[in-house]
Parts: structure tokens; C-alpha cells; sequence
């Protein structure tokens, strides 16, 4: 049973993925983690290799619909994949409740971001000239957390490509599921050797996610995404605060 309710939030990542171009790996690892029983690095492990296969999939629908910028992917993906297996070696020198603790900041880090629907700004802003050292950096700090905490760093890379990367909104979705490929396949493969990996049932729930995503690709044209993007930024909330609770051991 508690594997089928896996399996059923497994569609919800991938639709939260096609719809938004992020939020797959956090919601992955706590699924992982409080749904299904894993450890806290065998779920960081696990949520890369889901939310980057997932991401190449999603993708696809949106490369057809012309709103993936390669050129900005592959600059903006290879530093940032460059961080991620770095995170991904150093999470060896961090205990589980640690990672969780600093997933759960991320978290909240993410929902105020959210709640302060910088689109339009961005959008504004984004025929302006960055330094391309501020776009390695941002890559890099991104991909070192991606590697740490097994988030794929969608909400991050959005409005770094905006901002940074000049790429008008539709694009930066579709080019961030993209990045987001690239990176989780980097720390993937830093986490092999320190977990071990159930292969079938992670197949399994990769292609749960991968079928979801191809939904969430096709709601997109439809559904005001501002407007997902609040009761998200709520329901990371809810989560991150669960989480912290659930950690509190490490704080007393």
C-alpha cells in the first residue's frame, strides 16, 4: 500500500516538473524519506536520478514548442554540473538529519521567493548585461547544493536565466528541466559507491514521474502558472516546517 502511494505522488512530481520546470526533488525526497521509508542519502540519491530523467522527458514537450535555449542550457548546465558533484562528494561529511535540516532551508528559501512573483520584474530586467563570472558562480553555488541536498535547483535556475541568462520566462522553464538533467546526472554519479540503490523500484517510479511530467507539459498551456506558483510556495512551507519538526533532535 505504501509503495502505491508512492508510486501515485511519483505523477505529482512529474506533473509539478512539466508544469513549472522545478519542484520534482522536493517533493521527491520527502516522499522517499517519510512515504516510502528510505534513508535520508539514499533519498537524495534516488530523488537525482528521478527528478534528472524525469526533467530530459518534460523537456521534450517543450522543446517542440520552441521554449529550450541550448546554448544558454549547456554553459549555464556544465559549471553547475561541475558543483553538483562536488555537493555530491562532500555530502559524505554530513550526517542525514544535516542534509534534511538544510533541504527544509532550501525549502523555505524557495517558497519566499515564490510568494514574491519577481516575474514581471524579471522580465524587465532581463535584457540587462551580467558579468559572465556572476553566471558561473551562480551555476556552480546551485550545482553544489543540488549535489548536497538532492535538489535539482529548478526554482533557482528559472530566474537565474532570467536574470542572468537574458531568457524570457517560457524559455527559462523549459531550458531549466534541461539543466536540471545535466546536474542530477552529475550528482547521481557522485553518489554511486556511498548508497545503495533499489534499481527496479526507482525504475519504476521514474516512469510513474515520466508519464506524469508529459501531463504536466500539456496543462501548462493552459493553467495560469502564477497562480500554481502560490499554492506550491504554501505547500513547501507545510513541508519545510514538517521537516525541521521532524529534525529538531539535531538543534537540542
Amino acid at each position: 500500500m505504501t509503495d502505491l502511494i508512492g508510486l501515485l505522488l511519483a505523477a505529482l512530481i512529474g506533473v509539478s516538473l512539466g508544469l513549472l520546470g522545478g519542484g520534482g526533488s522536493i517533493l521527491t525526497v520527502p516522499i522517499f524519506v517519510y512515504v516510502l521509508g528510505y534513508g535520508a542519502k539514499e533519498a537524495i540519491a534516488m530523488s537525482l536520478a528521478v527528478v534528472g530523467v524525469t526533467s530530459l522527458f518534460a523537456m521534450v514537450g517543450h522543446w517542440r514548442q520552441g521554449n529550450v535555449n541550448l546554448r544558454v542550457a549547456l554553459i549555464f548546465g556544465a559549471v553547475a554540473m561541475s558543483g553538483t558533484y562536488l555537493g555530491a562528494r562532500l555530502a559524505v561529511f554530513f550526517s542525514g538529519a544535516a542534509q534534511l535540516i538544510l533541504f527544509a532551508g532550501v525549502m523555505l528559501i524557495a517558497a519566499f521567493f515564490m510568494f514574491r512573483d519577481k516575474t514581471s520584474v524579471s522580465e524587465a530586467e532581463a535584457h540587462e548585461k551580467m558579468p559572465l563570472g556572476l553566471i558561473v558562480a551562480e551555476g556552480l553555488a546551485v550545482g553544489v547544493l543540488t549535489g548536497l541536498v538532492g535538489v535539482g535547483g529548478g526554482f533557482l535556475i528559472v530566474p537565474a536565466l532570467v536574470l542572468l541568462g537574458k531568457v524570457p520566462m517560457k524559455a527559462a522553464v523549459g531550458t531549466s528541466l534541461l539543466v536540471i538533467a545535466m546536474k542530477s546526472a552529475s550528482g547521481f554519479v557522485g553518489y554511486l559507491g556511498q548508497v545503495e540503490i533499489p534499481w527496479a523500484f526507482m525504475g519504476l517510479f521514474t516512469t510513474v514521474a515520466i508519464a506524469g511530467s508529459f501531463g504536466g507539459t500539456y496543462i501548462a498551456r493552459f493553467v495560469p502558472q502564477e497562480m500554481l506558483k502560490k499554492g506550491f510556495a504554501a505547500f513547501l512551507i507545510v513541508m519545510g516546517v514538517f521537516i525541521l519538526f521532524q529534525n529538531r533532535g539535531v538543534f537540542f
